[in-house]
């Protein structure tokens, strides 16, 4: 089977989640795969290898409370950057938007780093901080 280019395997790894089938996600992750997702901050959950990224997307594509569409996919060599938003309830706040930086070697995602926008407070700023 010849090796699939970046564009390839970025189509089909957003298709898994767009079409919620984690079958897509087969062949596609690479054995020493590295993937941070956008939480918990302020790094994320850090997940290593073949089998761990392709359980813990799985359990992502597969959840049909959820949608995930890719807003802008841009390939360059062997990366990627996907702007998404990710809806997770019907509330008109329950939705973020983020980015994944990608990388794809010899056909597989061998790194997923995962940034979104996320709520929260502000902390006030200090005197020290004023212009």
């Amino acid at each position: 089977m010849p090796v699939r280019s970046t564009a390839e395997v970025i189509d089909r790894f957003n298709r898994a989640f767009t079409e919620h089938d984690a079958a897509l996600l087969h062949d596609l992750i690479a054995e020493d795969c590295v993937m941070e997702s956008v939480q918990p901050a302020p790094g994320g959950e850090r997940v290593l290898g073949r089998e761990a990224c392709t359980a813990w997307w799985a359990a992502l594509a597969d959840d049909r409370t959820t949608g995930f569409a890719p807003q802008e996919v841009v390939v360059a060599g062997d990366r990627a950057t996907i702007v998404w938003h990710y809806r997770f309830g019907d509330g008109p706040d329950q939705w973020v938007r983020g980015v994944n930086v990608m990388r794809v070697t010899d056909g597989r995602i061998v790194e997923a780093l995962g940034f979104s926008k996320t709520r929260g407070e502000v902390p006030p700023a200090s005197e020290s901080d004023a212009v």
